[in-house]
């Protein structure tokens, strides 16, 4: 499967793509769609549409902050994901790129399936554990990157720069994280 990243501004396409962020994430963790479109204006965010021959496959909302990269919120269509990912790779070759997962130590068995899921594809799509854990906005998450250490401050960083510190000020630091990959 060879998937395209789309830089996209208005149109059809960026409307599909806001109504893929609204279902696909919780209220909890979305910032207003209106603040990503505008950060996207300043050059330190980027709306991608993930496609493959002019098909709308799912998004990739990154904001940036000097070598690095936070994979903000990512949504694909199942048998896509790790194109995604490798597309994304060669993007941002070069760069640190930080991913947020929610924490694997949850008590529901349901979500902690579909956590577990989501944290072994991405190692097994080459990520990396970071030895930290924080708090975005009131849900626990655990820190991976593409092999490159991005120390706590440096990832807050990102939303300093991307957002601002209305949006920064709301993620804390943990602690530190048991021994990387641990599963």
């Amino acid at each position: 499967m060879s998937v395209k990243l789309k830089q996209v501004f208005s149109g059809k396409r960026l409307d599909e793509v806001h109504a893929l962020y609204e279902t696909a994430f919780p209220a909890g963790e979305k910032k207003p769609f209106s603040m990503i479109v505008s950060g996207q204006g300043t050059g330190l965010v980027e709306i991608l549409s993930l496609e493959e021959n002019n098909r709308f496959l799912g998004l990739a909302i990154m904001a940036k902050a000097g070598d690095r990269v936070l994979l903000d919120y990512f949504a694909i269509a199942d048998g896509a994901g790790s194109a995604a990912l490798q597309a994304l790779r060669e993007r941002y070759q070069g760069m640190r790129i930080i991913i947020e997962i929610e924490s694997t130590k949850c008590v529901d068995e349901e979500e902690l399936v579909l956590r577990t899921r989501r944290k072994k594809f991405y190692l097994r799509n080459g990520f990396t554990m970071l030895p930290y854990y924080i708090d975005l906005w009131g849900t626990e998450m655990e820190m991976l990157s593409n092999g490159q250490p991005c120390p706590y401050e440096e990832y807050l960083d990102i939303y300093t720069t991307a957002f601002g510190t209305k949006v920064s000020d709301k993620i804390h630091f943990l602690g530190d994280a048991p021994a990387a990959d641990e599963i």
